[in-house]
């Protein structure tokens, strides 16, 4: 057999080895290859048969282990594929597995036409949403931020009185990435992802995010286009409000918040701020002050961030539910597990394989490796 650097490589024949399959461990006998010249080393038939990794596991064996290992414990998901199909497989070889698919998860993301494919044929508005979470590593407690890209079809006009009553389509198409990394590489891979999906720099987009000095910094260097509007999420914004209005009692509160919550939406940002410092601090009470003065800080920082009456008009979302759902759901579920603690790449490519998921690539993905 001709070998890579054009010499004949010798064979000879290997003992059986075993070949992890959806119905167990199987001997295989097969041929071994290697080049007396390079060196280099090849099985064709694993090759042919798609075993790859250390535990020559097949295709569909792979992807069972993967599935189980990515929506629970490495321990569980030994036992769910015992359980379930009779698989007997370590919780070891469950990580180990994991970790392999996940790394060429990584980079499937990247050079795939799948995901810009799905994007493309999804209707509806761009959006944009991200937020991070705490995971605990073997270097201590680091944030993961997750970050979504989706399409979402405009709702009915809503007015002020019925912004938490309307309904929203969800979004036809999602694209979700993570990672641990520093601001500026997270506002990097905003880019790639943009990239990898077709859409211009100059996309007109909905930033929806919680008010983060770092998201507004990265999304303003990484989203150029005269049409893309940043949108604090309502609800941490309600927080504020919320804190502020504490010591009234909760009945009081709520009514004060609920108020101040409809003029903001009529009056927008700028007007309803000076208002709202007009009016004074709903209570005078003993460490009240403090809120009032947070609250005020929030709102000036992100006052260019709050145009809700005209998102409710178009029918367009003024919350971050989505990816709030999506860090709970997607990471936290999987990677925030009692006693887990992870070193940073392997919970990067754990995260990696949740996005997959997320995004409704996995079928995709898996097509892909059998072609």
């Amino acid at each position: 057999m001709p070998c890579s650097c054009g010499k004949a490589a010798s064979f000879k024949r290997c003992k059986p080895k075993t070949i992890l399959s959806m119905i167990g461990h199987i001997p295989v006998d097969r041929r071994y290859y290697a080049c007396r010249h390079c060196k280099a080393k090849q099985t064709p038939w694993e090759a042919w048969a798609g075993v790859s990794g250390t535990h020559r596991v097949t295709p569909h064996a792979r992807r069972m282990i993967v599935l189980a290992g990515s929506r629970s414990s490495f321990d569980e998901a030994s036992e769910n594929l015992k359980e379930l199909s009779r698989l007997t497989v370590s919780n070891d070889v469950v990580r180990r597995v994991c970790d392999e698919e996940g790394k060429t998860v990584q980079q499937w993301m990247n050079q795939s036409p799948e995901p810009g494919k799905a994007f493309a044929e999804a209707g509806g508005v761009v959006e944009f949403s991200t937020d991070g979470l705490k995971i605990n590593t073997v270097d201590g407690w680091r944030d993961m931020r997750l970050s979504v890209m989706s399409k979402r079809t405009p709702g009915l006009p809503a007015t002020a009185e019925q912004w938490n009553d309307r309904w929203l389509e969800p979004p036809g198409v999602r694209m979700a990435i993570c990672a641990i990394a520093p601001c500026g590489h997270i506002g990097a891979s905003w880019e790639r992802l943009c990239k990898t999906l077709g859409i211009p720099k100059d996309q007109a987009l909905s930033a929806i995010a919680d008010g983060a000095k770092w998201i507004w910094d990265q999304v303003a260097k990484r989203f150029t286009g005269p049409d893309v509007q940043w949108v604090v999420d309502i609800y941490h914004l309600m927080l504020y409000l919320y804190a502020a209005a504490a010591t009234l009692g909760a009945d009081a509160a709520e009514k004060w918040v609920d108020q101040n919550v409809i003029e903001l939406i009529n009056r927008g940002g700028p007007m309803f701020i000076e208002s709202l410092k007009t009016a004074g601090p709903p209570s005078l009470a003993p460490g009240a002050n403090e809120a009032w003065a947070k609250l005020l800080n929030y709102l000036n920082d992100n006052k260019d961030s709050l145009w809700y009456g005209q998102r409710l008009k178009d029918g367009l979302p003024i919350g971050s539910g989505l990816i709030e759902g999506g860090g709970k759901n997607i990471l936290a579920k999987r990677l925030k597990i009692n006693s887990a603690r992870w070193r940073v790449r392997r919970a990067e490519r754990m995260g990696a394989l949740r996005c997959l998921q997320y995004s409704r690539l996995w079928d995709a993905y898996w097509q892909s490796k059998a072609a």
